[in-house]
């Protein structure tokens, strides 16, 4: 049936193509593309030209597009099983993939001629990409690492599957109401997602609670799980474009159902609540992105949903594999599964249980299987995001689970007495079960053991994994911690997001630049040419531009494009420290009413990021932004040579806006807690020159871009441990830091809160005696830095060169390098194989 089907498009598709600006439009191919176009929206859409809104048209628009990346993905996934090709299996609790429309144009080289179609046709494509809303299946930079590599592993034809859960309603929507974050539903499936293909053939049941019986089965030991719940998965795939559209990979997301979605018997005598209750029960585990966990009710909901997406997505891998394969031992040389941080941990027992109870294979054999087959990342060193779980719901919930990690532990732990025999506290230490604190599930410790790689995501960090949390572990399974530094798309985060910068590099590089990001270095040469600096200058002002018409169609805010704009965009958390900027914003701004005729850089401080809703803390921080910026914004005697902006709902297309219109950007992290950053790589690509601790993946990006073109500053994270170890007390520090001291004093008496003086005073407690974060400790150094960057400001041709020089300098951090290193050093998946396509493929097809 395939081959008909690709028999039938042979005749009538063909290759895509990336022109050059100015170069002209094929009119056999525009004439088809706004006939099909038509077509959706008649056919489809069920509206004529003249009745059609501008989201009709969107779908027609992305309708049309998609059949043409459906054509090259069914190529693709025949070409590899033909091949018997190893597969990879992306498990990740977010994907945040922005808006698909022009990204899969893009990939397809087909953004001019929809551009022109639809221009033909009376519609604005800019004006139709708004309609597009932002995919909510994610939060921040893990999702957005996870979308990055997803294009990446298309472009380098890996063949490959995402999965992931279809959240209704994603993290939440954010308001900032009075300056507080409010949080509300994000519909962005309101008016459904022309992106998808539902499956709902693919259905898998996913059990919770009951018992477990153990049954004599030829002297063998057998469990058999009597569920006491069973949930069904259902399949939703989205279709992820490779560069020049040669390769497409699935994006897999599960919804969830009851398998009895409505008890009729209930229904019929009028109980309408119980009628639908266990529907409601099992749609809650893909209602949102992480529910609040403080409550019992939360944490339970927030394990059912790491194992309704492990559970379906294992059920689906393996049954997969078996079409393909027929047998199960030889999965690892098959199959590569990514655990993407600790949520899918649960892999590791779920792959057991798969092999031991439901294809009766050997303890002994199914572990080296599971290990063999799992690799693990890990993006975090703070304990809290290492999640672990209470014995106790685990054994309610998941009894079957509770058992064989019991088993995995005994095994481990025996492993570790034979290396060091009779150390108790090295037994405890290396233990799946903590037993201190309540007795809990370990469930990085579970990532760790049961997989054969575990990567970090920075030098630095990798490096910090082996010597604090995994220091004993590593003792343990020697090599396995391997490193694996982020990086990000450039499709995306350059010729996206940056056109006009895009047409510059492409002028100065040549169209070379486009495939290969070395060219960069190419402007290098340039970076000091007094008309090349004219150019890019104009360039960032065309950006700076349209985020100042941004900021005031959204904020009512006016700021002037042309003073520096100094940009932190990430989620808001108290080891990000925006508290450190909004406090060096308070500083700058008491200096500036000092002296306000004084020789002041104009410089507009933006903000923008989310707080997790029971997060009180860093929403009080929110707070603080929004009364610095109410106070500094309306303040005529500083001359508006400061301007504070926090501009809500902070997601992908925001960033798309913020990013290449950004001068200075924030990555001021505490040292030794950044696992790497993505944000602080876009903004460097795209010119920004960076202000940051050495932290993450700032040392990487100092070590390429040099350490003249970025500002550090503050402790090291050999530093932090030893001042942690002293004690957390900064009294003495505020006092001799004059500046500090007044303006901590400043925010908590009130000043910039004068309807509710204390508001913040838990905060100047805080920065007082509780400095766990290094914030009043880092100040001075950051004033002192932020100061430097001012006086680099006052010189645009150094600090041109300097921007230039970022930009050239930055291919290295290219999620494209990133998974060659995990194809070629975890995976063990060729890259870039020939990979035929049809013949005169025509991706204008109708």
């Amino acid at each position: 049936m395939f081959d008909q089907e690709v028999t039938a498009l042979q005749d009538q598709s063909f290759q895509p193509s990336f022109p050059a600006p100015g170069q002209p439009i094929d009119e056999l191919a525009l004439a088809e593309i706004k006939g099909a176009i038509l077509a959706k929206l008649r056919l489809a859409i069920g509206k004529d030209a003249g009745m059609a809104t501008r989201h009709d048209w969107y779908q027609a628009a992305a309708l049309a597009l998609r059949d043409r990346v459906v054509h090259r993905w069914l190529t693709a996934e025949k070409h590899s099983y033909d091949a018997g090709r190893k597969r990879v299996y992306y498990l990740s609790l977010e994907f945040l993939i922005g808006r698909l429309f022009t990204d899969a144009l893009n990939n397809m080289g087909l953004l001019k001629i929809f551009e022109v179609a639809l221009g033909d046709l009376g519609v604005s494509l800019p004006e139709l990409r708004k309609c597009e809303p932002d995919a909510a299946l994610g939060n921040g930079g893990l999702g957005r690492l996870a979308a990055c590599f997803m294009e990446s592993m298309a472009t380098l034809s890996i063949p490959a599957i995402g999965y992931g859960i279809r959240y209704d309603y994603g993290l939440f929507r954010q308001i900032i109401n009075q300056g507080w974050q409010q949080e509300y539903p994000d519909e962005w499936l309101s008016f459904g997602n022309p992106w998808e293909l539902q499956r709902p053939e693919v259905i898998y049941d996913i059990n919770f609670g009951g018992g477990v019986e153990h049954v004599d089965d030829k002297g063998r030991d057998r469990a058999i799980w009597h569920p006491g719940e069973t949930v069904q998965a259902i399949a939703y795939d989205t279709p992820i474009v490779g560069w020049r559209g040669q390769h497409v990979n699935a994006l897999r997301l599960w919804s969830a159902r009851s398998p009895d979605p409505l008890k009729l018997d209930a229904f019929n005598k009028g109980d309408y609540v119980s009628a639908t209750a266990e529907q409601s029960r099992a749609e809650a585990i893909c209602k949102f992105l992480y529910p609040n966990d403080e409550s019992p009710a939360g944490r339970e909901l927030r394990l059912r949903q790491e194992y309704f997406f492990v559970s379906a997505s294992l059920q689906d891998l393996v049954k997969r594999h078996l079409a393909s394969d027929g047998q199960l031992r030889s999965l690892s040389s098959k199959v590569a599964v990514q655990l993407n941080d600790t949520h899918p941990s649960l892999a590791v027992t779920e792959l057991m249980r798969i092999l031991v109870d439901l294809h009766n294979f050997r303890w002994d054999e199914a572990w080296k299987i599971t290990v063999a087959t799992l690799s693990y990342t890990n993006h975090t060193l703070l304990p809290e995001a290492l999640e672990t779980w209470p014995v106790e719901l685990f054994e309610r919930l998941l009894p079957r689970h509770l058992e064989i990690i019991y088993r995995i532990n005994v095994q481990h732990l025996a492993l570790a007495e034979a290396r060091c025999p009779g150390d108790i506290d090295f037994r405890a230490s290396v233990s799946l079960i903590d037993e201190k604190s309540g007795r809990r599930v370990r469930m990085g410790q579970l990532a760790f053991v049961g997989s054969h790689r575990i990567n970090g995501v920075s030098g630095m960090h990798s490096d910090l994994m082996r010597e604090t949390v995994f220091h004993d572990l590593n003792h343990l399974y020697p090599g396995r911690i391997t490193n694996k530094t982020n990086g990000i798309t450039f499709r995306r985060w350059l010729m996206l997001a940056n056109p006009k910068l895009t047409d510059l590099l492409r002028e100065t590089c040549g169209e070379a630049v486009l495939d290969d990001p070395t060219q960069l270095s190419l402007i290098e040469a340039r970076a000091s040419d007094v008309e090349f600096q004219k150019k890019f200058r104009s360039v960032k002002l065309h950006n700076k531009t349209a985020l100042a018409r941004l900021i005031g169609e959204r904020l009512g805010i006016k700021v002037d494009p042309t003073a520096l704009f100094d940009v932190q965009i990430k989620r808001i958390h108290e080891y990000k420290r925006q508290l450190l900027n909004v406090i060096e914003t308070v500083a700058l701004y008491q200096a500036i009413k000092d002296d306000p005729t004084g020789n002041w850089v104009p410089r507009v401080k933006i903000f923008a990021g989310k707080a997790a809703a029971s997060y009180r803390y860093a929403k009080l921080i929110i707070k603080l932004i929004n009364d610095v910026a109410e106070v500094v914004n309306n303040d005529p005697t500083i001359g508006g040579k400061l301007k504070v902006v926090f501009l809500p709902d902070y997601n992908v297309s925001l960033a798309e806006v913020i990013i290449p219109a950004a001068d200075l950007s924030e990555q001021i992290s505490t040292a030794g807690m950044e696992a790497s950053g993505t944000g602080n790589m876009k903004l460097a690509l795209n010119g920004a020159i960076t202000i940051g601790t050495l932290d993450g993946a700032n040392i990487e990006i100092r070590d390429h871009v040099g350490a003249e073109n970025i500002a550090i500053f503050g402790m090291e994270a050999g530093d932090v441990m030893i001042r942690r170890k002293q004690g957390l007390d900064a009294s003495d520090l505020i006092l001799n830091s004059p500046k500090l001291q007044r303006a901590i004093n400043a925010i908590g008496t009130g000043e910039f809160s004068p309807g509710d003086p204390g508001r913040f005073e838990s905060i100047a407690h805080a920065l007082r005696y509780l400095d766990h974060y290094m914030v009043s400790a880092d100040f001075d150094s950051y004033y002192e830095a932020q100061r430097s960057v001012d006086a680099r400001w006052l010189v645009s041709p150094a600090w041109t060169r300097a921007s230039i020089l970022n930009v050239a300098r930055m291919a290295w951090f290219s999620s494209d390098r990133t998974i060659r290193e995990y194809a070629e050093e975890i995976w063990n998946v060729p890259v870039n194989p020939t990979t035929p396509l049809l013949p005169n493929l025509r991706d204008a097809a109708g």
